[in-house]
């Protein structure tokens, strides 16, 4: 009855309205004056970072100029001596050499004189230590032709040494390329469909793909400098695949040129380019998998079986030795 006498009464209605009306008055002024401009605060961040880029930027130029960094680097004098007294640049190196040395990273004069100077140091350094350690520190009881043997074999590791870290080399960074190749060609499919021309499609790849692998990265860098100065494209596509050595690469760079020779459409080249590299690298991934366990097979027969038959076997042994 209480209620039903305040909802009649008109003076508690008005009040409550007003309550009502005046409570809705300063929400409505209120807010606005309390919520904060989300987009300008983040547009000023942003500034504010810019200009801590752009002054770290300026001061790692400075630094560069200061100490004269060059992007061509020039090989040791002593290094550059001794090949060239020898002669060992025209009788050792070749255009194989250059694209090996190129697929691992190294690039210039300078990768070249320091190869031919390891290959030629290395087996006499070796000599040298075999030699030491076989007739001075080890002295075997061995006939002079098994040690002199010895000496050779080690000299001939030495000359081999560098062609094996060479090719070790080639082969990380193969994989290394071949594991970021499939996002790298979603990005660059994303991009030409979004309407950027080759050029600029693989400077921004080569961009975002850097932190998935930085050898990838490179060489796509360097096609796209090659794109800018050299007079037919397809040269520079037929570089890439060469430094890579990988068969997608190679795919690519075919479509490309076909797609610039015959105006086909790029995008579905792509498409079906990175659906294929994307299978490709699930392929080797189950391939791993697959191959795991004749690998365990051993370490399991050596490790796992002596003591799983020790566990099992020792309270019993212990029982009847005790019963005896």
């Amino acid at each position: 009855m209480d209620i039903i006498s305040y909802i009649i009464d008109p003076r508690f209605m008005g009040a409550l309205f007003t309550a009502v009306a005046v409570g809705a008055t300063v929400i409505t002024i209120g807010l606005p004056l309390m919520d904060r401009n989300q987009f300008k605060n983040r547009m000023k961040t942003v500034a504010i970072e810019r200009e801590n880029i752009r002054q770290r930027e300026r001061e790692r130029m400075n630094t560069q100029g200061k100490s004269k960094v060059s992007l061509r680097s020039s090989p040791k004098s002593y290094m550059k001596n001794l090949v060239e007294n020898f002669d060992l640049k025209k009788h050792a190196a070749s255009e194989d050499l250059r694209m090996s040395l190129a697929s691992a990273g190294f690039r210039g004069n300078s990768a070249e004189y320091t190869f031919l100077f390891f290959r030629m140091v290395a087996p006499i350094l070796l000599f040298v230590f075999t030699s030491f350690y076989v007739f001075v520190v080890l002295d075997l009881k061995q006939p002079a032709t098994i040690k002199v043997a010895i000496c050779i074999a080690g000299a001939y590791i030495g000359f081999k040494a560098p062609e094996i870290y060479l090719t070790n080399l080639r082969t990380k960074r193969k994989q290394n390329m071949q594991r970021a190749f499939p996002d790298s060609l979603d990005l660059l499919l994303i991009c030409v469909e979004s309407g950027m021309s080759v050029e600029h499609s693989f400077k921004r790849v080569s961009t975002e793909i850097v932190a998935q692998s930085m050898a990838l990265a490179e060489e796509l860098a360097l096609m796209t400098a090659e794109l800018s100065y050299l007079p037919d494209r397809r040269i520079a596509y037929e570089n890439l695949a060469k430094r890579t050595g990988m068969d997608s690469v190679k795919s690519v760079c075919t479509a490309l040129v076909q797609a610039e020779k015959y105006g086909t459409p790029v995008g579905q080249a792509l498409r079906t380019l990175a659906q294929e590299s994307r299978d490709m690298r699930m392929n080797e991934a189950e391939k791993k998998a697959a191959a795991l366990p004749p690998k365990l097979t051993v370490p399991m027969i050596v490790f796992f079986l002596p003591v799983l038959f020790i566990v099992i076997l020792t309270p019993a042994l212990v029982q009847v030795f005790h019963w005896k």
